[in-house]
């Protein structure tokens, strides 16, 4: 599995010709390595409506015909005449050509009217990722680290908008994920944080590897 990280939140996921996409937010983002025309996807998995995190899902999905998984209200609230929405909500499940997706809440506002914002829980060819999305630590992150044997979490670690750096950690040891990889920082001053100092208490305090990856840099997983 390739994983290829955007800025931001934004990463892709790549293996047996499949592509997942999370959060796109390119062509507003200044430390983007890319715009979204030059962006493959097959799937596109939004957590909310924010314009940092639904941002190109739109623009992406109509020209490689990808499938937009995210929550109803926000399906409704951006739905377009020949965008394929994936439509579901905390605690469903949809089957996939690459495995499954199950949605998670997430503790953070949903940017469209009536909505929630969600994480996600992914098996991708059989490796198991927690993709948290934007939220506050909350405790039944226990619960999801207890029910799937995670290979992966992807975790906020800016403060101001979402948990940061020390709530990060407990959250890592919550899940006990295999690896761990930080997001969500450092795109503009008030989510400022050192993903460094992450790693280095993910490293004292958990049994947990913390993986930075820089913007538009891949790795192999």
């Amino acid at each position: 599995m390739k994983i290829r990280y955007y800025g931001h939140a934004c990463f892709s996921l790549e293996e047996k010709g499949e592509t997942l996409l999370f959060d796109p937010f390119l062509n507003n983002n200044p430390y983007s390595p890319v715009k979204a025309s030059q962006v493959k996807a097959s799937y596109i998995l939004v957590t909310h409506g924010h314009d940092d995190h639904f941002g190109d899902a739109w623009e992406i999905a109509e020209k490689n015909k990808a499938t937009i998984i995210t929550t109803v209200e926000v399906a409704k609230y951006y739905d377009k005449k020949g965008i394929d929405f994936q439509r579901m909500n905390i605690g469903g499940e949809g089957k996939f050509a690459f495995g499954k997706v199950k949605f998670t809440q997430a503790i953070h506002g949903a940017g469209v009217p009536g909505g929630i914002a969600c994480g996600f829980i992914v098996d991708f060819f059989g490796k198991m990722i927690y993709f948290a999305g934007d939220t506050g630590l909350f405790g039944d992150m226990r619960l999801i680290g207890e029910l799937n044997q995670l290979d992966l979490a992807f975790l906020p670690i800016g403060g101001h908008f979402t948990m940061g750096i020390d709530d990060a950690v407990v959250a890592t040891n919550f899940l006990q994920a295999k690896k761990v990889i930080p997001m969500h920082y450092n795109t503009w001053p008030v989510i400022a944080a050192d993903p460094q100092v992450f790693q280095e208490k993910v490293k004292s305090n958990t049994n947990s590897e913390c993986i930075i990856i820089a913007i538009g840099e891949e790795k192999d997983f």
